[in-house]
Order: structure tokens, then C-alpha cells, then sequence
């Protein structure tokens, strides 16, 4: 029998990930060969710099015509490690309608503009797979999009950026303040030089979008999600966090309302100790779903690197070729439920507030009644002197809330903030569970 020819393989995008990607997929030939049932040719790989040194891999692979190489005849599979949205999203495109699959690791592409793939993709009959988009090498996105289809999922809550999980686990557990943990981070190579993208929630906030998009079968974009950073964390909130039996996370949650709307967003968030997600240390992932039937599920691990993203882009490439030599294709987008967004005002929580107020008699019942007058009911209060003044001349005050919607807490703190018993600098943070 004439042996079956190989699939070829186009690579954008030589990196950390991408070096990796073309290492194994170059060692371990064979293995893949045996797996899919057909070789796995890589026969180029498109990077900006072709004067750049890449030990170890073939100068011929390379070249900087992207356009070109996702284009080029019989090519079966296009793998894009770039990042970004443009011009990743024409090269992704133009593979698609050249009858290619993609297997791409395009958090931000996904999030904005994912329809424009998927719908792509269903037209000319191809895979799009993007395991790696979301938490590394953790096996999440085929979970939700295959294993949990046959149950309803109610919530997905998660620690999806390492590097900010990294810095939160340093400042409960050393003390040391935000600043001093993100200089740490970028000398241990956890944190980019501009960090921004990690610590305003926004790397986050794309990837929530993503596991909302599949836990409840809707179209949610970027714009969708309510977004919040860790830079206005500090140790006194992590000290207080802890005296209360929580452990401070940026937690990505998405839930299902009782009327069937999607609440989605990215925020620090007071995690019970007991919880599972409040032990997952370090630069660690770990994504918790809820489900109707299932119950609860948790998956950690490895949320970055090359190695880890690797596994996850390489998995993902096994499986389009498997369908390749099969002439099948795999799930593509659902969102038939089209479930609405919840409005962010009315998206319900319970939260921590600090305040700095006058120690006097009567202070205390203004502002429960205050809170009262939107609904909001205090569970506990904690009272101590306020650092830097007198006993006496001032209190600090710790309020957990049960559940309340956001739009009335923050008209009860706007209003807390006109009393004149009331300091400057409210802090809130959302409480979990």
C-alpha cells in the first residue's frame, strides 16, 4: 500500500509557545504519526524577525510572509501562537477559506470577535479549536464545550491569570505589598514589563468571556464583562481578609440569574478559606464549575508557559488531525440560548466594605441605616481603632453584607460618603460564596 501523505502543518508565531510547539512537534514525529494515524509535516513557520537566532530549528522553516503561508496549497492545518487581534484574525480567516483547521491560543481574537471565526469555520466545514486560550495546560474548554453538554452548567468561577495570583499568594502569605510582589514577579519572569493587561483584570476578563460564551451556549464578548484589577489591593485588606477567614483571589466568575441572564466579571474577590479556589497558590489556575447534574467540578494547574501552553495548542492539533483523516469535524460555536446580559447594577454579590469614620456615639446606626435605606443588610461588623490616631478619635469598620445587588451598594456608599461622620477612602471587595 502507497503511505498515506502527510498533513502539513503552518506555525504562526516562534516564541515561548511557538518554539516549543515546533520542538515537540519536530522530536516527537513518530509519536504524533502513530496517534493521528498520518505524519504531521511541519512545513513553515511565519515570525516577524527572520534574522532572529531559534537553536535547534530548521533556517528553511522560516519565513516572515504569513500571508503567504496560510495560503499556500495543501496545507491542513494552520496553528497561530501570535497573539493579538489584527493581523492574527485575517490570518486566521484566510487559512479557514483556504480549507484549513485552526488550532489557536487567541484569548483576546476570541473574546472580540470569536462569531466571525466560528461562523468561518461552519462554512467551509472546518475545525477551530483554542484548548490553550484559556488556563494553559488545563483541559477546560473541551469540558465545557463536549463533556457538560448534556447537563446545565449554573457557574464557572476561576483564577485564569497566574501572574496575579502569583502576586495576591505573596502578599497573604509574606505581608509585602503589591508593588513590592509585581517587582518580584518581573524578575522571576511571571510578569511582563508592562504588566497592565495582567493586573487591570484584563487578561482575565478575555478569557472570562470565552468560558461564559461556553458554559451557557450565548455570544459573550469583551465588553461583557464587568472588569476590575488588583491594583488597589493592599496588605490591610489581605490582613483583615485573613482575620475573617477569607483569602483574597481575582476571581473570574460567570453565573446563570433566575430570569436566565449571564452576569460575567472579573474582580478581587474575599474567597472563603474553605473554599477550593483559596488554596491554589503560586502561579497557579484552577477553574470551578457548577453544574445541575454533575454538581461541582474543579480543574488546576499550569495557567502559562511555554511547555504547559504547548501541551494544550499540541492536544488540540491531534485532535483536528484526527478529524482531518477521518473527513469529520468537530463541535463548532453554540449559542443557541442567546441568554441577555445581566445588567451590571443588578448583578447580585455579597461584599466587604472598609471605612474610616468619627468614634462617636450614634456613627454606627447611620450607616446601617444608611445601608437599609437600599436594601442592603450588614451580617457582620468588625470595629477597631484606626491606625495613626488617638483611641478614641477614630474607628476603622469592617462590614460584610449578605447578598445585595451591586447598583445598591454603591448608591448606599455614595451616600456614605456625603455623611459627615464618614472619612475618605471607602474600599469595597466582593465576597464569595
Amino acid at each position: 500500500m502507497t503511505p498515506a501523505k502527510p498533513l502539513k502543518v503552518a506555525l504562526l508565531g516562534c516564541g515561548v509557545v511557538g518554539s516549543e510547539v515546533a520542538r515537540l512537534l519536530l522530536d516527537n514525529a513518530d509519536e504524533f504519526q502513530a496517534r493521528v494515524g498520518r505524519r504531521l509535516e511541519l512545513v513553515g513557520i511565519a515570525v516577524r524577525n527572520l534574522a532572529k537566532p531559534r537553536p535547534g530549528l530548521d533556517a528553511a522553516l522560516f519565513t516572515d510572509d504569513a500571508a503567504a503561508l496560510v495560503r499556500r496549497p495543501g496545507v491542513d492545518l494552520v496553528i497561530e501562537v501570535m497573539g493579538g487581534v489584527e493581523p492574527a484574525r485575517s490570518l486566521i480567516l484566510a487559512a479557514i477559506y483556504n480549507g484549513a483547521s485552526v488550532i489557536t491560543a487567541n484569548k483576546q481574537l476570541l473574546a472580540q470577535d470569536g462569531a466571525t471565526l466560528y461562523t468561518a469555520a461552519a462554512q467551509t466545514g472546518v475545525d477551530l479549536y483554542f484548548e490553550a486560550a484559556v488556563a494553559g495546560a488545563i483541559p477546560i474548554i473541551r469540558p465545557l464545550r463536549e463533556s457538560l453538554v448534556g447537563d446545565e452548567v449554573t457557574a464557572v468561577k476561576g483564577i485564569v491569570n497566574g501572574t496575579t495570583n502569583f502576586i495576591l499568594d505573596k502578599m497573604t502569605t509574606e505581608g509585602s505589598s503589591f508593588d513590592e510582589v509585581l517587582a518580584e514577579a518581573q524578575r522571576l519572569g511571571f510578569a511582563e514589563e508592562d504588566p497592565t493587561a495582567d493586573v487591570e483584570g484584563l487578561d482575565a476578563a478575555a478569557k472570562a468571556a470565552i468560558l461564559a460564551s461556553l458554559a451557557f451556549h450565548s455570544r459573550v464578548k469583551l465588553d461583557d464583562v464587568d472588569c476590575e484589577g488588583i491594583t488597589g489591593v493592599t496588605p490591610a485588606d489581605v490582613a483583615t481578609a485573613s482575620e475573617l477567614g477569607y483569602v483574597i483571589k481575582l476571581l473570574a466568575r460567570c453565573s446563570l440569574a433566575p430570569d436566565g441572564s449571564i452576569s460575567v466579571g472579573v474582580h478581587p474577590t474575599m474567597v472563603p478559606a474553605s473554599h477550593p479556589l483559596a488554596n491554589v497558590s503560586g502561579a497557579f489556575n484552577a477553574v470551578y464549575i457548577e453544574s445541575r447534574h454533575a454538581g461541582q467540578l474543579m480543574f488546576m494547574g499550569p495557567g502559562a508557559g511555554g511547555s504547559p501552553t504547548a501541551s494544550a495548542v499540541l492536544g488540540d492539533v491531534v485532535t483536528a488531525a484526527r478529524n482531518r483523516v477521518r473527513g469529520a469535524s468537530g463541535p463548532g460555536e453554540s449559542s443557541y440560548s442567546a441568554r441577555p446580559i445581566t445588567p451590571r447594577a443588578m448583578v447580585p454579590s455579597r461584599f466587604y466594605v472598609s471605612l474610616s469614620v468619627e468614634d462617636e456615639p450614634g456613627v454606627l446606626a447611620r450607616i446601617a441605616a444608611a445601608f437599609a435605606r437600599y436594601q442592603v443588610s450588614i451580617q457582620a461588623v468588625r470595629q477597631e481603632s484606626e491606625p495613626g490616631r488617638p483611641e478614641g478619635q477614630g474607628a476603622k469598620l469592617a462590614i460584610l453584607t449578605h447578598v445585595a445587588r451591586v447598583g445598591d451598594l454603591r448608591a448606599a456608599v455614595e451616600e456614605l460618603q456625603a455623611l459627615p461622620d464618614v472619612r475618605s477612602g471607602i474600599a469595597l471587595m466582593r465576597v464569595e460564596g
